[in-house]
């Protein structure tokens, strides 16, 4: 069975052709360059025909071809919502795919999804059946996979991460991406950080200090990074709020479904992961005590390619039933 794995992230759509191990014998990549709406469709079709034709195969051979998008991908209708993706509030993506590409099996999954189906396979997860991936990027999302299952809910929202309440009382900062993303996600990282500097700036007590000789309207998170590096002590305390909600993020995800490992990826893993014994140390505070114990801290071993190796998996677990 021919298996090819397809990747759209933020910048580029990358896609591989795999043998039934899960191991890539050839990849393709193209760049977005700020393309939306049905340009990227007509592209995720332009790297799957290059693929087919690397590997010396026609359009219309039988194949199985699984698809990682950042967002949500409605397995009802075969829609997909990408928010970072102009036009991608409803796109059809699979009847697109499906018209393209005869005689295929096709599967949409989306990127929390495919990430943990890709650790399992090849990566820090492989061979575990109760793991979860917690992804941090520009925002938080969670692949949560138990009993050997993917979970996926009643419209496919499952791992909605960073609207995880972990600190009250509510505000109205919340409303756009949660609690959780607005303080422990790159956004919010940066986010965080530049509402200290405005407040120190504002009260008149900001003296010194590298984040506060920034413009902080253009703060990001690897400025803070680079800060907490040198000993800034408003980029520590934003790096320190972040280990520690992800530390109570992961100790309710352990108390809640018992997993044997939990994986930590995504841009912001990364310059954090360094912290990741930080963070059990947390999670042990919050945590039911037997499962967290029970329980592995990983980083991704899979940092770049975590959502392909997942599309491949996805595309050859259909191959094979």
């Amino acid at each position: 069975m021919i298996c090819i794995g397809i990747d759209l992230g933020g910048t580029k759509v990358s896609g591989a052709l795999f043998n039934m191990n899960n191991s890539i014998l050839l990849r393709e990549t193209l760049l977005l360059e700020g393309k939306g709406g049905e340009e990227v469709g007509e592209l995720i079709c332009k790297v799957c025909d290059a693929v087919l034709k690397k590997g010396g195969f026609k359009t219309e051979d039988a194949k199985c071809i699984g698809v990682c998008v950042p967002g949500i991908s409605y397995s009802r209708t075969g829609s997909v919502w990408c928010p970072n993706i102009p036009g991608w509030d409803n796109y059809p993506l699979k009847r697109e795919l499906e018209s393209k590409f005869p005689n295929s099996n096709i599967t949409i999954e989306s990127d929390r999804t495919a990430y943990i189906l890709g650790e399992v396979s090849l990566g820090a997860a492989k061979g575990c059946d109760n793991a979860i991936f917690i992804a941090v990027g520009t925002g938080i999302g969670a692949g949560i996979l138990i009993d050997g299952r993917v979970l996926h809910g009643a419209s496919d929202i499952v791992g909605a991460t960073g609207w995880m309440a972990l600190k009250p009382p509510y505000s109205p900062e919340w409303n756009d991406c949660g609690c959780f993303e607005s303080h422990a996600s790159g956004t919010g990282i940066a986010m965080q950080a530049s509402k200290k500097v405005k407040n120190l700036l504002t009260s008149g007590c900001g003296e010194g200090g590298i984040l506060l000789s920034s413009d902080p309207d253009k703060i990001t998170s690897r400025d803070v990074f680079d800060a907490y590096d040198k000993g800034d002590l408003l980029a520590i305390s934003v790096i320190d709020e972040a280990i520690e909600m992800w530390g109570m993020a992961a100790a309710n995800f352990v108390s809640l479904f018992n997993p044997q490992m939990i994986i930590f990826g995504g841009g912001i893993f990364g310059p954090a992961a360094r912290f990741i014994d930080r963070i059990y140390s947390e999670a042990l505070k919050w945590a039911q005590p037997i499962a967290i114990k029970q329980c592995t801290f990983k980083v991704t071993q899979l940092p770049n390619d975590a959502g392909l190796y997942g599309a491949g998996a996805i595309a050859i677990k259909n191959g094979k039933e």
